[in-house]
């Protein structure tokens, strides 16, 4: 299954440079447990970081630390994030729990991760087809095939 995917605009490169400052700088190095840097954009073009709090609990992935430093800062509406490895890693996609959040917090985001053709955008609802989204105030909502239009 193909994915539909854009290419990197600059603002995406520069949110990429941005998650990797983040990682390059907070890393633990090679026996640490921060190992992952992520940034998102909001609408209005400001930027937002985060990076990985793991625990053997479990913790929030770096995805899940930038989304709540954008909500923290104010910005209500997302259009791109990216999560980049320690060590030169680059890029990586989202888990599946990140996925779902951001499909249900964000259904218009595009989340920048490799793909067969390289590093390019992708929508969230391509990364999660025929999903049920999700809201606090109603729980799981019935599927909603107007959720996966094209743009």
């Amino acid at each position: 299954m193909r994915v539909p995917a854009r290419d990197l605009t600059d603002d995406d490169r520069e949110l990429i440079a941005y998650a990797r400052r983040i990682v390059d700088t907070q890393s633990d190095g090679e026996d640490g447990v921060h190992t992952m840097g992520a940034a998102v954009r909001a609408a209005d073009g400001a930027m937002y970081g985060g990076i990985n709090v793991y625990h053997f609990l479990g913790g929030p992935c770096a995805e899940l630390v930038a989304l709540g430093h954008a909500r923290a800062s104010g910005a209500r509406e997302l259009s791109t994030i990216v999560a980049v490895g320690d060590g030169g890693r680059g890029p990586v996609g989202p888990c599946g729990r990140d996925r779902q959040v951001l499909f249900d917090y964000h259904p218009g985001i595009r989340v920048i991760l490799p793909t067969p053709d390289g590093i390019r955008s992708v929508r969230i609802t391509d990364l999660l087809p025929l999903a049920s989204v999700w809201t606090p105030e109603g729980g799981t909502q019935p599927f909603d095939p107007s959720v996966f239009g094209r743009d």
